[in-house]
């Protein structure tokens, strides 16, 4: 066995010991109280091997954040309504979890968040998207125009706090945004 594998295996189990520091401290303090000391003291690590694996908190949290989007079934979802069932679903999926609007904050500023949001929405949604029929070809591009309109939601009502948007209630915002989100879903574009 060679000097470098003690090493390599020293550095994965002193990464996954930062992962489950950090996802405990952001889900019990938030992402704006949880600190880099105090996610090293729980990892048993000095901070600048936080640093060093990661580069920054925004880093870090892009790493460790987990979010699933628990997307429905859209295949079971009748194709008129498939615009109000998933505005609904995105507004009560972020009213009772604050991890997407601090991965949305930390993504304007750190490459390595701006790629977690991607790779949730691209992949989870996409696949959601797939999953109701539409043609294969159109598929991605629907996708990213829903995740556009929701990303853009949830950056005005979660993160700007833009008083009008956040003065809506869910219904008012499932009305108005229902119809887009199904014209992206199942209609074409205007000429």
């Amino acid at each position: 066995m060679t000097a470098a594998a003690p090493r390599a295996r020293r550095s994965d189990a002193t990464r996954a010991a930062i992962l489950r520091a950090a996802r405990e401290r952001f889900a019990a303090d938030g992402y704006d109280r949880a600190t880099i000391r105090a996610i090293a003291a729980d990892a048993r690590i000095d901070p600048s091997m936080v640093m060093r694996y990661y580069g920054s908190k925004e880093g870090l949290f892009a790493a460790a954040a987990e979010f699933d989007l628990r997307l429905p079934d859209l295949a079971d979802v009748p194709p008129q309504r498939l615009g109000q069932v998933l505005v609904r679903h995105f507004l009560d999926r972020w009213e009772g979890d604050e991890t997407l609007a601090a991965l949305l904050r930390a993504a304007s500023t750190n490459p390595g968040a701006a790629e977690r949001i991607r790779d949730i929405f691209a992949n989870q949604l996409t696949d959601a998207v797939a999953r109701f029929g539409t043609d294969p070809a159109s598929t991605a591009r629907r996708a990213g125009l829903v995740a556009s309109q929701t990303l853009g939601l949830a950056f005005a009502r979660y993160i700007v706090r833009l008083p009008p948007v956040v003065d809506m209630t869910p219904d008012e915002l499932v009305a108005w945004l229902a119809p887009t989100l199904q014209r992206y879903l199942t209609g074409r574009p205007q000429e």
